[in-house]
């Protein structure tokens, strides 16, 4: 994988933990939740973007 995607994938994480932990102190457990489950989802969006890019490159050198 790429370092880039992979710090992406890192800093997203560490954006959602700091939310996470800011909404649980100040009591908002269910918007905690909600951001943990939105970056969750970022972050698949962002895998599957590169999974296209996988399956477009092994077409190519394939031939399919």
């Amino acid at each position: 994988m790429d370092l880039v995607f992979i710090m992406q994938a890192a800093g997203v994480g560490f954006i959602v933990t700091v939310l996470c932990q800011v909404l649980g102190k100040s009591g908002r457990d269910d918007q905690a939740a909600l951001v943990s489950v939105c970056g969750i989802i970022v972050v698949l969006i962002m895998l599957f973007a590169k999974l296209g890019e996988l399956l477009d490159t092994i077409r190519g050198i394939f031939g399919i």
